[in-house]
């Protein structure tokens, strides 16, 4: 199924969660408003890409023909409320303006506190609020989960996927922000392995492993199928979660919807940074430690560190290891006993995956 229609009925079925949502809310009162309507902008836009993983898995083990897709759109769309939690809650940690080149959505809560003329710390207001937001949407995520599993026959492996998948990455996401200060006092030859681990578990599983099992769960995939998917989705999990450490230090702010060098100034401690960091002498290595997660990094100074990391070679082994990630994946799609359709349709999904530039 081309992404366009996953992606329309993937849109369908929020849209019809949050108009359920907004009318059972009518007793809220006027200042919900406010916190519903910023739930509904966090499922803007995006690639919808878990949910695509999703019903690629569920193509590789669903008969033909196709069995009846509502339960799937259904948990196609709990992925993506879940997404949304986890990118409010990350870009409050991160202190992100922006998201999707829209402001981040403790920033939206935050001018429209100062919008309506309240008292108090709007700043303030706009962090509390975001962290009650991505609550709720954890929330929602599991109500469109449990729709769309009641009465079904998988509905207890599906389950137990998908709280695999939270745990994972609530866990990778803790060691995300424990790296930004622990690299302190790690052995310097650990860096990559600790940083390989975060991407693994934050994104790799979270983003590609899980939507893909969680779909060929729900179809009834045997033992088999599941270890061959696990087999090609988490090196593509891996490759994504690398060429998206690349962007955030050198991609195109309009194309990523984010500053030029985002990660830079959120001092986050990728592969990238633990290849450049390793191959940079002494003096140099001092300074990249100290520009890490400097706020206030200008645009030059930013341009000054993407040249610094370059010069190392780090950029070319990056690439490097997203081949040899595309590689293992490819062999494991090869050896995998999925129909030809289905097999196609995952390599359209790992190219889109990978070679990005947003």
């Amino acid at each position: 199924m081309p992404s366009t229609l996953v992606s329309d009925a993937v849109a369908a079925r929020l849209e019809s969660f949050l108009i359920r949502m907004r009318a059972d809310a009518a007793d809220y009162g006027p200042d919900a408003a406010l916190f519903l309507d910023a739930a509904r902008t966090t499922l803007l836009g995006g690639k919808r890409l878990r949910a695509r993983f999703c019903h690629g898995g569920w193509q590789a083990a669903a008969p033909a023909p196709q069995t009846d897709a509502d339960p799937l759109w259904g948990l196609c769309a709990a992925l993506e409320i879940f997404q949304s939690a986890a990118l409010v809650h990350d870009d409050l940690i991160d202190n992100s303006d922006t998201r999707r080149g829209r402001p981040a959505s403790h920033r939206e809560l935050e001018a429209a506190h100062r919008a309506a003329g309240w008292a108090g710390d709007a700043e303030a207001f706009g962090r509390s609020s975001a962290v009650l937001l991505g609550d709720l949407l954890v929330a929602w995520s599991d109500d469109l989960l449990e729709e769309a599993l009641q009465g079904h026959p998988h509905a207890a492996a599906t389950r137990a996927e998908y709280a695999r998948m939270r745990r994972d990455v609530t866990v990778g996401q803790m060691l995300d922000i424990t790296e930004e200060s622990a690299w302190s006092v790690s052995e310097p030859e650990s860096l990559l392995e600790r940083a390989l681990r975060v991407a693994s578990l934050k994104s790799a599983r979270y983003s590609v492993t899980e939507p893909l099992l969680l779909g060929a769960t729900l179809a009834g995939a045997d033992e088999p199928l599941l270890a061959s998917l696990r087999a090609f989705g988490h090196p593509i999990g891996m490759a994504f979660q690398l060429r998206d450490d690349m962007l955030g230090v050198f991609g195109d702010p309009r194309l990523t919807g984010k500053p030029a060098g985002d990660d830079l100034r959120e001092g986050k401690r990728t592969a990238l940074i633990a290849v450049a960091r390793e191959r940079l002498s002494t003096a140099d290595r001092g300074a990249l430690d100290d520009a890490l997660g400097d706020q206030s990094l200008s645009p030059d100074d930013v341009a000054a560190l993407q040249r610094l990391i370059d010069e190392t070679g780090a950029v070319a082994r990056i690439e490097e290891m997203i081949a040899g990630f595309t590689s293992d994946a490819e062999r494991a799609l090869a050896a995998a006993d999925i129909e030809g359709d289905a097999a196609e349709a995952l390599r359209a999904l790992a190219d889109a995956a990978i070679a990005r530039s947003a």
